[in-house]
């Protein structure tokens, strides 16, 4: 999450809430309730100077601020007009959204809110002027017919605010473990799997099944393109290899074994060694552009189809040993049999 979109976020949520103490306004003049009325005037101050706390980036001192004037704002509600209006439901989105919002602040690198202790300081408020009203009453008598709808409007304010602040932090969450999945399982150059996922994608697939293939793969002369045209020109090639073979081998999954070294696996391909004859001819004839230049670059390419019962660890040793055949005797070329 960054802190433009925290910003943007927090905007709306002041101005939705700045619009609901101009209507709540409105209404404590309808229903004669002297110091609420007073006690907005206050409340439109804190939620305008809000927008200058978000602008300058103190979402911290905004989230206090916030908190403190809400809880403030809905005991007073609850003590002049009882909790037959619904204004201590407002306790109830408060401690859901504070824990979202202390991800938030996680997630931005930001202060910790104490969610545990604001949620007690909460409870606290809450029981305390619903206690007040329930053996004193309220110091406003007013209209139930109103109370009944500002019962309803109040719920559904505050089911609004749960609903949107937990669909958000569940999506920050599903987010956060979409990027460590793939920090996990992708090569950060390449966006190809790495070895750790191609080791569990392997040891996933069944021992029994003798169509499956893998290949193992090497840039030839690796070596020498870093020492000619620099580490940045081989990190180049990686990337454009990587992508040639995601588009030629678009049906398998392809992992970065390990430095200039690719492993490719596939359970669909009828024919492993015509595909990676294409993929070898592909990076035959298409050099690399680099600067004023082109790098020519090839591969050579050690294939195992999986006998029964075999081994992972055996297999892709089987694929590893035809590689180094054919770089031995003389690279760019596809071993099926040694």
């Amino acid at each position: 999450m960054s802190m433009a979109a925290a910003k943007k976020m927090t905007y709306g949520v002041n101005t939705v809430i700045l619009l609901l103490v101009f209507g709540l306004g409105y209404f404590f003049c309808r229903v004669n309730a002297p110091f609420l009325i007073y006690f907005s005037i206050p409340t439109v101050v804190v939620y305008l100077v809000g927008y200058y706390l978000i602008a300058k980036e103190l979402l911290h001192i905004y989230v206090w601020l916030v908190y403190i004037w809400i809880t403030l704002y809905m005991s007073m509600a609850t003590v002049c007009l009882g909790y037959s209006y619904g204004f201590h439901l407002y306790c109830f989105s408060m401690i859901p959204v504070m824990y979202a919002t202390e991800y938030m602040a996680y997630k931005l690198e930001r202060r910790s809110l104490r969610a545990l202790y604001v949620s007690f300081g909460i409870e606290a408020v809450y029981l305390i002027c619903t206690g007040y009203v329930s053996v004193v009453g309220p110091i406003y008598e007013r209209d139930q017919e109103l109370a009944a709808f500002f019962w309803i409007f109040n719920a559904i304010i505050v089911f609004g605010f749960l609903i949107f602040y937990i669909n958000y932090l569940i999506k920050m969450v599903i987010s956060s473990e979409e990027k460590l999945r793939e920090m996990a399982q992708v090569d950060r150059l390449t966006k190809l799997y790495n070895r750790h996922y191609m080791i569990n994608r392997l040891d996933e697939a069944s021992s029994n099944s003798e169509t499956d293939f893998i290949a193992m793969a090497d840039i030839d002369k690796f070596k020498n393109i870093n020492d000619t045209y620099g580490h940045a020109a081989g990190d180049e090639v990686l990337r454009v290899i990587a992508n040639t073979m995601k588009s030629i081998c678009s049906d398998c999954d392809i992992a970065r074994w390990g430095g200039e070294e690719f492993l490719f696996y596939s359970e669909k391909c009828k024919n492993g060694k015509e595909l990676m004859e294409k993929l070898r001819k592909k990076i035959e004839t298409t050099p690399i552009s680099w600067e004023d230049g082109e790098i020519p670059v090839t591969i050579t390419i050690g294939i195992s189809m999986r006998k029964k019962n075999q081994s992972v660890d055996d297999w892709i040793k089987d694929a590893d040993e035809k590689l180094y055949y054919g770089k031995n005797n003389g690279r760019n070329r596809v071993v099926t049999q040694k």
